[in-house]
C-alpha cells in the first residue's frame, strides 16, 4: 500500500486561503487560539495565528468562486490519502452527476482510527453513556481500532467482500461504531437501520439494499426497558433471501434463540487477529446507505461516498461547534440517523475527538439525565433535538440547575427548526446565557451541516431560533413557484442550493432517476431541499418547514404516504389521508382522516387496529396521534385529495380555505368540520 501522508494543518490552510489582496480580514469564529484549528494535524503557533486572521466573508467568497482551490487544499490537508486525487470536482446538477476528489484513494477507517493510534493510542475515542446511569465506559483509539479489525476480519471470514452491503440494526454503542468502521475498513457498504423500526421496515431496507449480513444485539436497553432486537431481526429475515448470516452481539446476559445462520459475534471476534489491512477505496466508492422518507410511499436509500463525505463531516464538526483538541463532544443522536453518522461517528473520530455515545433517554431515570451526564463526563459541546428540549422544559429549571454545566461551551440544535421558547430556555437556563447556541439546518441528503450561526466573523450576532449563515461552499437561493430566483432581503421561497459541495448524497441506491426527480427536477440547475426558507433584512436564513408531503416527528422525517400505505391494508378502510400538525413536544405529529366501509361497525376498534398496523409496519413514533373517521375526503375533480384543506381545518384556519374551486363537492368541508367538532367535544368530555 502506498505511503500515507498527513497534510500541514487546517489552521494554516484556512489562514492562507483567505490572505488574498482586496479581501476583508477579520477573525473567524470557530477557529480559536486554544491549540489551533485542528487536533490531529500539526497545529504550530504560526498556523494558529494564520487561522485567527481568517475571515468568514473571505472564505465564503473563495468557496463560492474557487471551489477547486478551496476544497482541494482542505482535502489534501485534512485527510490521509493512499493515492492523491487528480480532479477536485466534476458535478452537473442537470444529470445528478456529483464527483469529488476523483482519482484519489483512501480508507475512511484509517482516517478515523489508525492515524490517531500512531500518535496517541491511549486517547479516549468513545465514552459510552450506557442506559444505566453512572456506568459509562471509555474506549481508547487503540481499543476501538483493535475491535474494528477483529470485527472486519469476522465479516471477511463470513463471506463479506468489498462492495457488499451489511445491515446494522443496533442501538448506539462501541460495538455498533466498530461495525460501521469495520465495513469501511474492508470496503463493504453499511446501512444502519434505527433500532426502533419494525421487522417489516427492517426487511424492506435489507431487501432493497440486498444485504448479505445483518449485525444486531440479542437485546437492547433504553429507558430501563428491554428491546427484543434479535426477535425483530428473526421476524425480518424470514422475508430476506439475500441474508446469509446474522451476527449477534450481546448487550444483556439473557439468552435468545440462535438459528442456523446466527453467529455469536464476540466469540467469533475473539478468534480473529486485532489487525486488518485496510482496503484502498476510490473517493467515489460507496461508504454507506441511509434510508430516509420521501413524499412517496417507499423509503429511499441515499448513497454517501468516501472522501467528500468524510471531509465535510470533519470540517463542519470542527468549525460549527468550535471543537478544540481535548474536548468531549456530546451528540445525543442515535446512529440510525444521519446526525449520528456525521456527528457521533465520522466527523468527531476523523478529528481525533472524544465522542459520547448516549444510549438512554432524556428522562431516564429522571429529567436531569442529560445534565447529570454533562457534569459527570465534563461535556464541552452538547448537540440534541428540539423535541427533547421542549419535553425537558416542561419539567422546569430545577432538574437543570441541580448539576454543574460549567464545562459546556457550545449548545446545538438539530432535526427541525427550534421554536423561540425552547431556544431561550436552552440558552438561558442550560447554557447560563454564556454558551454559543447553534441552530443547525441540514438533511440526510446534505451529509453535514449546511446553515448554522457558526462559523462567522468573531463576535458576530446570533439570533434566536434561526440557522442564519451558510457554511463555506453552500450557496443558497430562494425560488418562487415559477422557478424565478428571489433577490434581496425579506423574501420567502423554496430553499435551493446552487452549487455542489463534497458532503452531498450521490444517488438513491438502484434508482438514479428518482434521485434526479426528487432533487433536481423541480428547479433545474439547483438542488431543491424540499424546505421553504425566509431571508431576513439582515441577509440571514430562517427555515420555515417542509414544502412537500413530509412531516417531521420529533426530528424524524416521515412521508405521509408511508403512513397512508401502512393503513391502506386494513380491510375496513378504503381511503386515508394523513397530514402533519403542530405539536407541543414533537414539533409535528400525524393526523389521519379515514373513511370506513358502509357496513363497518365499531370504529374505535378499527382505529386501535390502525395504530397497531402503523407501529408494526413502520415504528411506534409514526403512529398518528389523532385519527378522525369521516364519510369522505375532499378531492379535486381529478380525484386528488386536497390535504391543504384538511390541514386548515385542524389548525383552525377553516375561515380562510383559499381557492376551493377545484373541489369536486364543496359540501364535504362542512361534513368534515362537523365530524371534527364532535371529535373535539368527545375528547374534551373524556378529560
Amino acid at each position: 500500500m502506498a505511503t500515507r501522508s498527513v497534510g500541514r494543518g487546517v489552521g494554516r490552510l484556512l489562514g492562507s486561503l483567505c490572505r488574498r489582496p482586496g479581501l476583508p480580514v477579520r477573525p473567524l469564529r470557530g477557529l480559536s487560539a486554544q491549540g489551533g484549528a485542528t487536533s490531529h494535524l500539526s497545529g504550530s503557533a504560526p498556523a494558529v495565528a494564520a487561522a485567527q486572521r481568517g475571515s468568514y466573508l473571505a472564505l465564503s467568497a473563495q468557496a463560492a468562486q474557487e471551489p477547486a482551490a478551496f476544497w482541494g487544499s482542505l482535502a489534501r490537508d485534512m485527510l490521509v490519502w493512499d493515492t492523491p486525487y487528480h480532479t477536485v470536482w466534476d458535478c452537473d446538477f442537470s444529470s445528478g452527476k456529483i464527483g469529488w476528489f476523483l482519482g484519489g484513494q483512501l480508507n475512511v477507517s484509517v482516517n478515523c482510527l489508525d492515524q490517531h493510534v500512531q500518535k496517541s493510542p491511549e486517547s479516549v475515542a468513545l465514552i459510552w453513556e450506557r442506559d444505566e446511569p453512572g456506568t459509562e465506559v471509555r474506549i481508547t483509539y487503540r481499543e476501538l481500532l483493535e475491535t474494528t479489525c477483529r470485527l472486519a476480519n469476522t465479516l471477511k471470514r463470513h463471506g463479506v467482500h468489498r462492495g457488499d452491503r451489511v445491515a446494522i440494526y443496533m442501538p448506539v454503542s462501541p460495538m455498533s461504531v466498530a461495525a460501521m468502521l469495520a465495513c469501511a475498513r474492508i470496503g463493504a457498504v453499511h446501512t444502519v437501520v434505527f433500532a426502533g423500526f419494525s421487522a417489516e421496515s427492517l426487511a424492506g431496507r435489507i431487501n432493497d439494499a440486498k444485504c448479505r449480513v445483518v449485525i444486531t444485539f440479542n437485546q437492547g436497553l433504553r429507558g430501563g426497558r428491554v428491546v427484543e432486537l434479535k426477535k425483530i431481526v428473526d421476524e425480518a429475515v424470514k422475508n430476506c433471501p439475500t441474508v446469509q448470516h446474522v451476527l449477534v452481539a450481546h448487550r444483556t446476559d439473557n439468552k435468545v434463540h440462535m438459528g442456523d445462520r446466527d453467529i455469536p459475534l464476540e466469540q467469533e471476534m475473539a478468534k480473529e487477529a486485532p489487525v486488518c489491512t485496510p482496503e484502498s477505496m476510490d473517493s467515489e466508492d460507496m461508504l454507506f446507505m441511509l434510508y430516509t422518507s420521501g413524499s412517496t410511499g417507499s423509503p429511499k436509500g441515499l448513497v454517501h461516498t468516501q472522501a467528500g463525505y468524510l471531509l465535510y463531516a470533519a470540517l463542519t464538526h470542527k468549525l460549527v461547534f468550535d471543537y478544540q483538541p481535548g474536548d468531549v463532544f456530546g451528540c445525543v443522536a442515535d446512529i440510525g440517523w444521519i446526525t449520528g453518522h456525521s456527528y457521533v461517528v465520522y466527523g468527531p473520530l476523523c478529528n481525533g475527538a472524544t465522542s459520547v455515545l448516549f444510549e438512554s433517554t432524556p428522562v431516564y431515570p429522571d429529567a436531569g439525565r442529560y445534565w447529570e451526564t454533562v457534569q459527570r463526563l465534563k461535556i464541552n459541546q452538547f448537540y440534541g433535538a428540539p423535541t427533547a428540549v421542549r419535553l425537558l422544559l416542561k419539567y422546569g429549571d430545577t432538574w437543570v440547575k441541580k448539576y454543574d454545566r460549567s464545562s459546556l461551551r457550545t449548545l446545538g440544535s438539530v432535526g427541525e427548526p427550534i421554536n423561540h421558547e425552547a431556544w431561550e430556555w436552552l440558552y438561558t437556563v442550560v447554557g447560563d446565557s454564556r454558551c454559543t447556541l447553534v441552530d443547525t439546518w441540514w438533511q440526510t441528503e446534505t451529509g453535514g451541516i449546511c446553515i448554522a450561526p457558526r462559523p462567522s466573523e468573531e463576535g458576530a450576532e446570533i439570533l434566536p431560533g434561526m440557522a442564519m449563515r451558510p457554511f463555506f461552499g453552500i450557496i443558497p437561493a430562494l425560488l418562487d413557484e415559477k422557478g424565478n430566483v428571489m433577490e434581496g432581503s425579506d423574501v420567502s421561497g423554496a430553499l435551493c442550493i446552487s452549487q455542489a459541495w463534497p458532503g452531498m448524497a450521490r444517488t438513491i441506491y438502484g434508482d438514479h432517476q428518482r434521485f434526479i426527480d426528487s432533487y433536481f427536477k423541480a428547479y433545474p440547475g439547483y438542488y431543491f431541499t424540499g424546505d421553504g426558507a425566509h431571508r431576513t433584512e439582515g441577509g440571514y436564513y430562517q427555515i420555515t418547514g417542509r414544502m412537500d408531503d413530509v412531516i417531521n416527528i420529533s426530528g424524524h422525517r416521515l412521508g405521509t404516504a408511508e403512513i397512508e400505505d401502512a393503513m391502506a391494508d386494513h380491510p375496513a378502510v378504503p381511503e386515508t389521508a394523513v397530514i402533519g400538525y403542530p405539536h407541543d413536544i414533537k414539533g409535528e405529529a400525524a393526523f389521519a382522516f379515514i373513511v370506513l366501509k358502509d357496513d363497518v361497525g365499531g370504529a374505535d376498534m378499527v382505529v386501535s387496529e390502525l395504530k397497531s398496523m402503523v407501529a408494526t409496519k413502520i415504528a411506534k413514533y409514526a403512529v398518528p396521534d389523532q385519527i378522525l373517521v369521516v364519510k369522505r375526503l375532499p378531492k379535486t375533480r381529478s380525484g386528488k385529495v386536497m390535504r391543504r384543506l384538511l390541514r386548515k381545518i385542524i389548525t383552525g384556519g377553516a375561515q380562510d380555505l383559499g381557492d376551493t374551486t377545484t373541489l369536486e363537492d364543496p359540501s364535504v368541508i362542512t361534513e368534515i368540520l362537523s365530524a371534527f367538532q364532535k371529535y373535539k367535544d368527545k375528547q374534551a368530555a373524556a378529560k
